[in-house]
């Protein structure tokens, strides 16, 4: 067992004991969980990621619920640590759970929250910003200028890819991939080709509404395809934007074989799940093809990069920030603590949590 980690405490003598892994942006998550009659700790503890038997500790002999972050191994250990302390809530600050074992927590009769919604428009403009980087090498521009480099205009010095009248796939049209897909359209006035198992009836009307729009005012209507296959998508369009949930079916998703389908100047990007990609293949098809741009929010083994990624100047990466807007965070922060008041306190079962 680990030793145990400092922690700021609020609201000392609070009757439920809530513990957050992490220290979350804004106040008012701290506020609904003390005004509500809970003791919160909140681990300050300066490691990035928590092991398990941080989090154990953490837990201790007592505690009726807590927050952690995607980052941390939920699993048998913890849940069945937590029900022993007399635990019956763990919400997860982020709209997916894979690092969360579903079945242990129901065996151990602990409720899961996540925090979906409040992270549709943010993620969209982080994958959009992925694209419009990748696209017109923003990136290696700027470290050209900070290298000193530059010595003058150039007719062929980082010349990118146009964006607009292009047309943008989409693989995974809910509510992210719809919102990247509208930004995209609208803003550079984009086809759109997109593959999901479900039909995008919203989309597609916006689509069209925007091109009858655009016709109206004498200019080149927008279009809409809904893909028979991801292969579909991967031939036809100059940037794809990666939007699927991760299962086994979509695991390495994209591989060398797919890779090779794609057009050879394409932009790729992706902001919702490392592993979907292969990462080394991903690596010899920028090292084969220097037109060919990504720009990725997430790694397979993160936080590490295959080896030779972070070499590919063909490649835009960041720290997996696509929630990463004020709003979007203190958000999330109060949907969390919001799922767990919900298990424990009868006036908010059964409302509306935003």
């Amino acid at each position: 067992m680990a030793k145990p980690i400092s922690m700021e405490v609020w609201n000392p003598s609070g009757k439920y004991r809530v513990v957050s892994t992490k220290s979350m942006p804004g106040a008012r998550w701290i506020r609904l969980l003390t005004d509500n009659d809970c003791r919160l700790e909140i681990c300050t503890d300066p490691k990035t990621i928590l092991s398990v038997d941080d989090i154990l500790a953490l837990i201790g002999d007592r505690c009726d619920g807590i927050i952690g972050q995607l980052t941390e191994d939920w699993g048998e250990v913890l849940f069945s640590a937590l029900k022993r302390a007399g635990g019956t809530a763990f919400s997860n600050m982020a709209v997916g759970y894979n690092n969360v074992d579903v079945e242990a927590a129901n065996r151990n009769g602990i409720a899961v929250g996540n925090t979906p919604g409040v992270l549709t428009e943010t993620t969209a403009e982080l994958a959009a910003s992925l694209t419009l980087s990748a696209a017109r090498r923003i990136v290696e521009a700027d470290q050209f200028m900070r290298a000193g480099l530059y010595e003058g205009w150039l007719p062929h010095l980082f010349v990118g890819n146009l964006l607009k009248g292009q047309t943008v796939g989409v693989i995974g049209a809910g509510r992210i991939g719809s919102a990247y897909a509208r930004m995209m359209i609208e803003g550079f006035k984009m086809n759109l080709i997109y593959y999901d198992l479900y039909q995008a009836t919203r989309l597609e009307k916006f689509v069209t509404a925007y091109g009858q729009f655009l016709k109206a005012n004498g200019e080149q209507p927008v279009t809409w395809k809904r893909a028979a296959t991801m292969e579909d998508v991967l031939r036809e369009a100059d940037v794809i934007s990666l939007h699927p949930v991760l299962d086994k079916t979509t695991y390495h998703l994209i591989n060398p074989e797919r890779l090779a389908i794609m057009k050879k100047e394409a932009v790729l990007v992706n902001a919702s799940r490392g592993p979907v990609i292969d990462e080394l293949a991903l690596v010899e098809h920028l090292k084969a093809n220097p037109m060919f741009r990504v720009g990725l929010d997430v790694f397979e083994d993160e936080p590490y990069m295959k080896p030779g990624l972070a070499d590919m100047k063909n490649a835009v990466v960041v720290p997996h920030i696509a929630s990463a807007s004020k709003w979007t965070r203190e958000g999330m922060a109060t949907l969390a603590a919001l799922n767990v008041l919900a298990c424990h306190l009868q006036s908010f079962r059964g409302q509306q949590l935003i």
